[in-house]
């Protein structure tokens, strides 16, 4: 995570921050942060980033690269008012002890907003369309000799992977169809069962519900309908919502003030299934002032 010491919304890059340039409570996107922290410190080992001034949008960590094993392949911004901040989280990725990959400059790629590994053992789900492109997909398969099953998306309100998809830990995914095309739904269906399906309203979606930080059986979120909380529950999920409205006014929730660096979430490669993980997680993160 990077603490909102310097979030704002300064310009507009995406649907939600139309009509909120500099719109955002700075006084409650710090509190709403802070209480998200909290709720992560309980299940979680936290470790922190700067933040640094002229980066408002640096407070969404979940961007900043995606980890396998002992690499990172940093994030190669699409639009320019962002592409300051993979210097600052190349410095912290080196020094904390990992090796930094970088795609080419005519290959955008914004890190875990766009790639999700499934929690079951299976592949690498990876986003393309606004932020990240198709061909980054193809090097991260070179580079980690992974499997990469790649969804387009087609609504511009959903312009990152993890704002309308979420690879649940019992082997579930939560997610919204209309953010795809019809190939990339079908993928969906094919790899998931019925069973193993949870479709989300168009309300819960745009609340950012598939927007989740997953410790285990507990789900931290925005915000969840009734329903959907009575549906998660019945399968053996605990849900700790934690509002984060300041940061909707940017287009982000939950996941994007978030990077995994080690979860349960297990990375695979093709030929072999992973170890259990360490209980241990550890999110990327930054102290408040």
């Amino acid at each position: 995570m990077c603490a909102p010491t310097y979030y704002d919304v300064d310009y507009v890059i995406n649907p939600w921050m139309e009509g909120n340039v500099h719109a955002a409570s700075k006084r409650r996107a710090g509190e709403q942060w802070n209480a998200l922290y909290a709720e992560l410190c309980k299940r979680a080992s936290v470790r922190l980033v700067d933040p640094v001034q002229g980066s408002p949008d640096m407070v969404f960590t979940a961007n900043a690269g995606l980890k396998f094993e002992g690499e990172v392949a940093l994030s190669r911004f699409q639009f320019a008012e962002r592409q300051g901040e993979a210097e600052w989280f190349e410095r912290w990725f080196r020094r904390a002890g990992f090796r930094v990959r970088e795609m080419p400059p005519e290959m955008p790629f914004e890190g875990e907003g766009d790639a999700l590994w499934a929690m079951d053992g299976g592949p690498l789900w990876a986003g393309w369309g606004f932020r990240t492109s198709l061909e980054s997909h193809r090097r991260l398969e070179e580079w980690w000799g992974i499997e990469v099953s790649s969804l387009r998306l087609v609504d511009p309100r959903f312009y990152h992977l993890d704002t309308c998809f979420a690879p649940l830990p019992n082997g579930d995914v939560m997610y919204f169809p209309a953010a795809f095309d019809q190939v990339s739904r079908q993928s969906v269906e094919v790899y998931y069962p019925q069973q193993r399906r949870i479709i989300v309203s168009e309300e819960d979606a745009t609340s950012f519900c598939c927007n989740v930080v997953c410790l285990g059986d507990e789900l931290v979120m925005n915000h969840v309908s009734i329903e959907l909380r009575r549906d998660l529950e019945s399968r053996g999920f605990v849900v700790c919502e934690t509002p984060l409205d300041e940061f909707l006014k940017a287009g982000g929730a939950a996941k994007c003030l978030v990077m995994t660096l080690s979860s349960a979430a297990r990375e695979n490669t093709k030929t072999e299934k992973p170890e259990k993980a360490e209980d241990d997680r550890q999110v990327l993160s930054a102290c408040a002032d």
